[in-house]
C-alpha cells in the first residue's frame, strides 16, 4: 500500500489543523492506520491510531482531548483534526499503516507502511 500524506504547514497557536492520508488500496483492513510525529532532535512518537475494522481510536496522552483521527471509508483516507495546537506540536507528521492489529498500537515497528511525511509548524 502506498500512503500519501497531506496538509501540513504553518498554523497558529490556537487555531486547528487538518492532516490527511490517502493510501492506495485496504491492505490495512484487518489492521489499523496510524499517525506518528517527529520533532528536531527528538525520536518519532506516536500520535493517534484507529483500528479500521472496529473503527476504534487512540491517542498519545499529550494529544488526547485536542485531536480526533477519523476516516473516510470510501476514499480509504484517514485524517487527523487537531485543535488548539500548540508550538511543541510542531514536528514532521507520519502517516503510517499497519495490516495486522494487536494491542501496541503505539509501536511504530509494527507498521510496515509510511507516508513521506508532512511538516506542521505552530507558531505562538
Amino acid at each position: 500500500v502506498q500512503l500519501q500524506a497531506s496538509g501540513g504547514g504553518l498554523v497558529q497557536a490556537g487555531g486547528s489543523l487538518r492532516l490527511s492520508c490517502a493510501a492506495s488500496d485496504r491492505t490495512f483492513s484487518r489492521g489499523a492506520m496510524g499517525w506518528f510525529r517527529q520533532a528536531p532532535g527528538k525520536e518519532r512518537e506516536f500520535v493517534a491510531a484507529l483500528r479500521w475494522d472496529a473503527n476504534m481510536k487512540y491517542y498519545a496522552d499529550s494529544v488526547k482531548g485536542r485531536s480526533t483521527i477519523f476516516r473516510d471509508n470510501a476514499k480509504n483516507t484517514v485524517y487527523l483534526q487537531m485543535n488548539s495546537p500548540k508550538p511543541e506540536d510542531t514536528a514532521v507528521y507520519y502517516c503510517a499503516a499497519r495490516t495486522v492489529w494487536a494491542i501496541d498500537y503505539w509501536n511504530s515497528k509494527q507498521y510496515g507502511y509510511w507516508g513521506q511525511g508532512t511538516l506542521v509548524t505552530v507558531s505562538s
